[in-house]
């Protein structure tokens, strides 16, 4: 029986200032193996770690489930066609995607890897989250400047509210009452009433900002500004940035531990000068306190609820890197799916019984507006 439905840049990002295009790698990487890299040097936390990895490999048009006791593939979902983003439900029993070519959002169940649910988003989505409360889902839609949201239960849309130009990576405060939205081609976040559906605040924050990361007491955001290289802490109060910090490659992604002590960012670079580090920022204070090396064009991060280990896709190496917080090194490397972009992290890992590969098939929304599945806004197709 079907449970009930319950209730996380891109291969290319806008850079205003340094015309940054961040493209797709070659051929896709199939086989599902784990490599390892160097000697690995976990915990017993580590080790006793159990859930499931998902990542949404946009060109490849797959969803990989990586179990993440053997950093393995043990799972692959297809018919996503350009799935930027993926986000697992709080409970673990729903993996939601954006499906960019067709404009649409899609719930898939986590344990069958059958379709649950599908609706229309906006022209261009980006990225999807879901509420800690798993009510409420939320698209941005970078073709129309637009923020769209779905009760999670059925797909129903619950409202729309315009953006400012570009807007794409996104996450919420803890209470459920805001959300946060880089918005590539204004150079700006967004302060989001999601009981309102209303901007409280825009903030310029910098050169193409991708993605936020949100603290737990929801005093304070952090910005990867992929035109400076640099990523930023926003006082969400005072409605001003108050500390940057650079870091080696353009950033994308990012994302902070529970505790709110200890911030990744994936800096990717581009394909001409892909970076290969994930950096470990503090984000009192805004110090780079490490660099760890990954594949190449490290884009995606999630970290576990511990904060033990996290997870990098790289782009341009069709590959996710796993890493060790407590020694700040990779210890395996999994080959994914073709350009490997958002990722996600649930508790739950995927049963025995689950099948290794599923296709789930939906409408085609973008059909009657040709030319709208470009999700980063940036004027470039994402197949090239």
């Amino acid at each position: 029986m079907k449970r009930a439905i319950s209730g996380r840049l891109t291969a290319g990002v806008i850079a205003m200032a340094g015309a940054l295009v961040l493209a797709a790698c070659g051929s896709p990487a199939q086989d599902s193996r784990a490599v390892a890299v160097g000697e690995p040097e976990t915990t017993a936390t580590a080790a006793e770690l159990a859930g499931t990895i998902w990542v949404a490999n946009e060109d490849g048009g797959t969803l990989s489930a990586i179990d993440v006791a053997t950093s393995s593939v043990v799972a692959t979902v297809e018919g996503v066609d350009s799935p930027h983003n993926v986000q697992s439900s709080p409970d673990g029993a729903t993996v939601w995607a954006v499906s960019g070519h067709k404009n649409a959002v899609v719930a898939i169940d986590a344990e069958t890897l059958e379709l649950r649910g599908t609706q229309a988003t906006g022209p261009g989505p980006a990225h999807v989250v879901i509420s800690e409360d798993g009510s409420r889902a939320y698209v941005t839609n970078s073709g129309d400047a637009t923020l769209s949201a779905y009760g999670t239960a059925d797909l129903a849309p619950l409202g729309t509210v315009g953006l400012s130009e570009g807007p794409h990576g996104l996450r919420g405060t803890a209470d459920g009452a805001t959300l946060v939205v880089a918005n590539t081609g204004a150079g700006t976040i967004d302060v989001v009433d999601t009981q309102a559906m209303s901007v409280r605040a825009s903030i310029p924050v910098g050169a193409s900002p991708v993605q936020v990361a949100v603290e737990p007491g929801g005093r304070y955001a952090y910005v990867s500004l992929a035109g400076d290289s640099a990523v930023a802490k926003v006082d969400l109060e005072e409605r001003a940035v108050v500390a940057t910090v650079d870091v080696p490659s353009a950033p994308v992604q990012l994302y902070l531990t529970a505790d709110g002590e200890t911030l990744l960012s994936a800096d990717q670079g581009s394909e001409a000068a892909p970076g290969t580090t994930v950096s470990v920022i503090d984000p009192t204070d805004m110090s780079l306190t490490a660099s760890i090396m990954t594949g190449s064009g490290p884009h995606g991060v999630v970290i576990d609820p511990t904060g033990v280990m996290a997870w990098v896709t790289n782009l341009y190496d069709d590959t996710v890197s796993v890493i060790d917080l407590t020694t700040n090194r990779a210890v395996a490397t999994v080959p994914v799916g073709d350009k490997p972009n958002g990722i996600s992290f649930s508790a739950v890992p995927m049963p025995g019984s689950a099948p290794s590969r599923a296709r789930v098939e939906f409408p085609d929304y973008a059909a009657a507006a040709p030319g709208s599945d470009d999700a980063h806004g940036d004027g470039h197709d994402d197949d090239h």
